[in-house]
């Protein structure tokens, strides 16, 4: 609202395919941060540039294209599981929703549903648990393939094994997408390049 600075001489680089790691107390400009890579916040000073170009000549539509924000409240819809993934990308294989699923941490809960991937989930998900939305919604961003992929403290409702699962499966897709993880964990920081 411009009444204070929050960010101020913040300068860095990430290389394509790149993790970094963010973390700092409530309050430091973590969230700020990545609103301002997905132009939801436009900078009052300095620039953000994706592969050299200022994003503010970008159509906002174009940036959120390439920038897929997972946020730590998960917003699902009325619809079966597999149309919950599928949204982003109507034209998708059951198999790339599959893969998705299980680059998420979330096939396997899937499947032990009694309709598996035909599962209604009930109007903002209230037949899923918090980290069960969490993983719906890391896999719907997923399957949009984005070059940049931004957890915002998208995995506090996970246990610590299933945390470690799906670090380890965006390592494996790591020529994929650069990502950016927000955490108060310090252990879900702990595979990041930087």
């Amino acid at each position: 609202e411009g009444q204070r600075e929050i960010l101020s001489e913040v300068s860095f680089k990430i290389e394509p395919g790149e993790t970094i790691g963010l973390i700092g107390p409530t309050g430091s400009g973590k969230s700020t941060l990545l609103y301002l890579l997905q132009r939801l916040y436009e900078p009052t000073a300095g620039s953000i540039r994706l592969d050299g170009i200022d994003i503010r000549t970008l159509c906002r539509r174009c940036v959120r294209r390439q920038v897929g924000l997972i946020l730590q409240e998960p917003f699902v819809f009325s619809r079966s599981v597999f149309e919950n993934i599928r949204l982003p990308r109507p034209a998708a294989e059951a198999e790339e929703v599959y893969g998705a699923a299980r680059t998420a941490a979330f096939h396997e809960d899937v499947l032990s549903f009694e309709n598996g991937y035909d599962t209604m989930v009930g109007e903002r998900g209230v037949t899923l648990s918090g980290g069960q939305k969490q993983r719906l919604t890391i896999a719907r961003t997923l399957i949009r393939e984005c070059p940049v992929v931004i957890f915002d403290d998208s995995l506090s409702a996970v246990d610590t094994q299933t945390d470690q699962q799906i670090r380890h499966e965006l390592q494996a897709r790591r020529s994929k997408s650069t990502t950016l993880l927000v955490s108060h964990r310090i252990a879900t920081l702990a595979g990041a390049d930087r």
